[in-house]
């Protein structure tokens, strides 16, 4: 029997978690849940910004919003959020793993040429990109199997599947650090292993978005969306689609997939 896309795509009773969810995308992938009914349990470390997602999304739907402050480059705290969500919800049907490092300019050996980049952030980027996505998907394992609608959605990016472009960021302070690259193309065979380690009763995709406006130089700017088909940078709102085409029953014969929005990035 075929069921109706409005109650394919409801997530009234289902409880998600978010890392990363003070970020740009985790605040658009929390939204967009929450508006389709769902209990969110956020996660950051950045404890008030994630205050103020918290009361931003209560304000505006009625679904509960819980918060958990956690650094993710720390396997006990990453071990005590099940446990949370257990005690809070008493289930888990979806984890979006969507936290990442991603440095700054001020960080040593992090945006700077291939030389000059260090083995210290490389490491940090691979501990909170790729080993605490295992280990918290490994850590909410029963819960996700025993909710009957166990989905795992992983953020990956376009450099975890393309070599950059590094003309792209001549003249400007911009860099492509090789660790993140690599943590997130990790994460993207991480989901294909997991995919069928996993099924039948979680299925695990991913996400791997293209380069979001975020006040980048305008040079910069210019170059990237002359090699975008769709002729533009990407903005947070165009990911909530594949958040929730991933996360809601809409996808329940969907597993080891990696959705592009990039805006056509990856065609040519």
């Amino acid at each position: 029997m075929s069921s109706s896309i409005l109650k394919l795509i409801r997530m009234d009773g289902r409880v998600c978690l978010i890392t990363g969810a003070a970020g740009h995308l985790g605040r658009a992938f929390a939204s967009a849940l929450a508006e389709l009914g769902a209990a969110l349990v956020l996660v950051d470390r950045d404890a008030i910004a994630l205050e103020s997602v918290v009361f931003e999304l209560t304000r505006k739907f009625k679904t509960p919003v819980d918060l958990i402050c956690c650094d993710l480059e720390f396997e006990d705290q990453i071990k005590a959020i099940p446990l949370a969500v257990e005690s809070r919800h008493g289930k888990l049907d979806v984890l979006v793993n969507n936290a990442a490092f991603v440095g700054s300019d001020t960080l040593q050996g992090w945006a700077t040429d291939f030389d000059h980049q260090s083995l210290t952030t490389w490491r940090r980027a691979l501990e909170v990109n790729l080993t605490a996505a295992f280990a918290l998907t490994q850590a909410c394992k029963n819960l996700l199997e025993a909710s009957g609608h166990g989905s795992v959605v992983n953020i990956g990016s376009i450099y975890g599947v393309y070599g950059p472009d590094l003309s792209l960021y001549s003249g400007t302070a911009m860099h492509n650090p090789a660790a993140y690259a690599a943590s997130k193309g990790g994460l993207l065979q991480l989901t294909r292993w997991m995919s069928t380690v996993l099924a039948p009763g979680i299925r695990v995709n991913a996400i791997s978005p293209g380069g979001v406006s975020r006040g980048q130089p305008q040079e910069f700017v210019e170059r990237y969306v002359a090699r975008t088909p769709l002729g533009r940078m990407g903005h947070e709102d165009d990911f909530k689609g594949a958040i929730i085409y991933l996360a809601t029953d809409l996808s329940t014969w969907v597993t080891g997939q990696n959705i592009m929005v990039d805006g056509g990035w990856g065609v040519w």
